[in-house]
Parts: structure tokens; sequence; C-alpha cells
């Protein structure tokens, strides 16, 4: 499935946060992530996660169904194009 992965944490979490998206997805643009994962490890990383933040911290992940459309105007920060 392909994920979207948008956060909103406080600077002292936030590059804890930024580790464990790295490890499952692309980052594209300071505080956004995106890319194909497992149902598996989407639960693992919502897991590691909700071990970072607090209260105060939000987390958005948004699954997209069937095949993504991107268009970017200006600067791709991380192109995923050559994906397999």
């Amino acid at each position: 499935m392909f994920v979207i992965v948008t956060y909103d944490v406080d600077v002292k979490r936030i590059d804890r946060v930024r580790k464990i998206l790295r490890k499952y997805l692309c980052w594209v643009q300071n505080s956004v992530f995106e890319g194909e994962i497992t149902v598996s490890n989407l639960a693992r990383c919502k897991a590691e996660i909700s071990q970072v933040i607090d209260g105060e911290d939000s987390v958005y992940f948004y699954v997209v169904r069937g095949a993504p459309q991107k268009e970017v105007i200006g600067v791709s920060k991380n192109p995923i194009d050559d994906i397999i």
C-alpha cells in the first residue's frame, strides 16, 4: 500500500520521529514522508512512533488506495520515479 505521513512534533522529539520514518518511507519535504509499505511494517512504524510522541504531538497517516498520481511543481526533493 502507498502511504503519506505528515507530522507536527515538538522540536525535542522531531529527530527521533524522523529517524523512525526514514526506516520505512522516503522523505519528500519537511514533515512529510511517503512510499510503499507493507501492513506489518506500517504497524511497526506506528508502534515505534507511539513510543516517542506525547500528547501535544500529531502524526497523520494517509493510505492511498490504487495507483497514486503525483505532480510536483518546482524541485522534487526525493524523486521516487525509479521504484520497481
